[in-house]
C-alpha cells in the first residue's frame, strides 16, 4: 500500500507520467484537474484514481528507469540504455569499491548503488553533488548513503582512492584522470567512460594504451521502439539514437 512520502508514478490514457511525492492533504494538479494525495494513499500500486475533471489515472510506483527520466536534475542525466549496459560493461556486483567522477545528478549513482556496489563519487560542483545526493535518498532512501560517499573536488587533480575495482567516467576530458585510474585501481579493474564525442574516444584511447589498460573497446547503444497496434507493426517514427559513446577497458599489470 502506498504511504506518505512515498514516490508514485501517475500515467494517464494518453500514457503521458507524472511523478508525485506523496504528502496527506496534497495534490497533484494537472490540466484535468486535480487527484487528491489522500485518495492514494492506503491504496495498492497498480490502482486506479480520478481527478475532479474526470480523467483516469493509473498509479504504480516508479523504476529507476522512470525515476530517472522524471527526477529533478542539476547536470544532464545518463539515460537509461546507457546505464544498463554501463553496468555490464564494469561488471558491477555486490560489494565493489567504485569510483564514479563526475556524478551529476545522481543517475549512474543510483544504478551502481542498486547493484549492491559501494561508491565514492567526486563532483567539481557542490551543487551538483547536494543533487545527487538528493535524488540518491529519494528513490532508494537514507540506508543507502551508508554506501554513497560524494566529494566536492577535482579528479583530473588526482584520486585518493587505492585498490578501486572499477572508475566510471563522465567528464568533458576523461583523458585526464586515466593515469590517476591506473594507480588508484587494483590490477586487473575496469575503467569505464562516457563521451559525448568521438574525438573525446580517440585520445581516451591513447591515454588507455600509454597506461597499461588493456581490451578496449568502445560501442555506442541506439533504442528504436515498435509501434504495434493490431496488423500496424512497425518501427516507430522516433527514436533514441545517438547519446554518447561508452568505452571500457581492463588494467594489466605491464
Amino acid at each position: 500500500m502506498f504511504v506518505p512520502g512515498d514516490l508514485v508514478l501517475l500515467v494517464d490514457n494518453k500514457q503521458r507520467r507524472y511523478l508525485v511525492t506523496l504528502d496527506p492533504g496534497g495534490q497533484f494538479h494537472s490540466h484535468a484537474g486535480y487527484v487528491a494525495h489522500d485518495d492514494l494513499i492506503g491504496a495498492a500500486g497498480g490502482c486506479a484514481v480520478r481527478s475532479t475533471r474526470g480523467a483516469t489515472y493509473l498509479a504504480f510506483r516508479p523504476t529507476l528507469s522512470d525515476f530517472v527520466l522524471k527526477m529533478k536534475r542539476g547536470a544532464q542525466v545518463i539515460y537509461p540504455k546507457d546505464l544498463a549496459p554501463i553496468l555490464m560493461l564494469g561488471d558491477i556486483f555486490a560489494g565493489l569499491r567504485v569510483l564514479e567522477t563526475g556524478v551529476g545528478s545522481g543517475a549512474l549513482s543510483m544504478a551502481l548503488l542498486r547493484a549492491g556496489a559501494e561508491v565514492v563519487g567526486y563532483e567539481l560542483r557542490e551543487d551538483f553533488a547536494a543533487r545527487a545526493v538528493a535524488n540518491v535518498s529519494s528513490f532508494l532512501g537514507d540506508a543507502a548513503l551508508d554506501h554513497y560517499h560524494v566529494e566536492v573536488r577535482d579528479s583530473y587533480a588526482g584520486i585518493d582512492e587505492t585498490e578501486l575495482d572499477r572508475v566510471l567516467l563522465d567528464l568533458p576530458e576523461p583523458w585526464q584522470v586515466i593515469e590517476h585510474a591506473a594507480k588508484a585501481l587494483r590490477p586487473g579493474g575496469i575503467v569505464v567512460a562516457y563521451t559525448p564525442s568521438i574525438t573525446q574516444v580517440s585520445r581516451l584511447r591513447d591515454e588507455l594504451a600509454a597506461n597499461s589498460f588493456v581490451m578496449a573497446d568502445t560501442v555506442e547503444v541506439l533504442h528504436r521502439s515498435w509501434h504495434v497496434e493490431g496488423q500496424a507493426v512497425r518501427p516507430d517514427h522516433r527514436m533514441v539514437a545517438h547519446t554518447g559513446f561508452l568505452t571500457h577497458a581492463r588494467l594489466g599489470t605491464g
